[in-house]
């Protein structure tokens, strides 16, 4: 079972690696592009992704120290460089 922000290692595929879900502790990473059909195969994705999607929600709404934003990751560089190219 796909336990959200629990680690940095899982991954959850469905429909085969049509989207990717991918964990960390701070950020759940969502990609691909899933096409759902009306038959029996879109129905078990559309119930996969929600099962995910669900998932996250609960973990963060069950967060009570939750906060408004978390900073940038890496941080956001300060100073200037020279230009190695001019």
């Amino acid at each position: 079972m796909f336990k959200p922000f629990a680690n940095d290692t899982d991954a959850l595929n469905i429909a085969g690696d049509a989207i990717n879900i991918v964990n960390g502790k701070t950020r759940v990473t969502i990609s691909g592009d899933l096409t759902i059909a009306r038959d029996q195969a879109g129905l078990a994705a559309a119930k996969a992704l929600h099962d995910a999607l669900g998932a996250i929600v609960e973990s963060l709404a069950k967060d009570a120290h939750l906060p408004a934003k978390l900073p940038d990751e890496p941080p956001a560089p300060t100073g200037t460089a020279d230009n190695p190219f001019i």
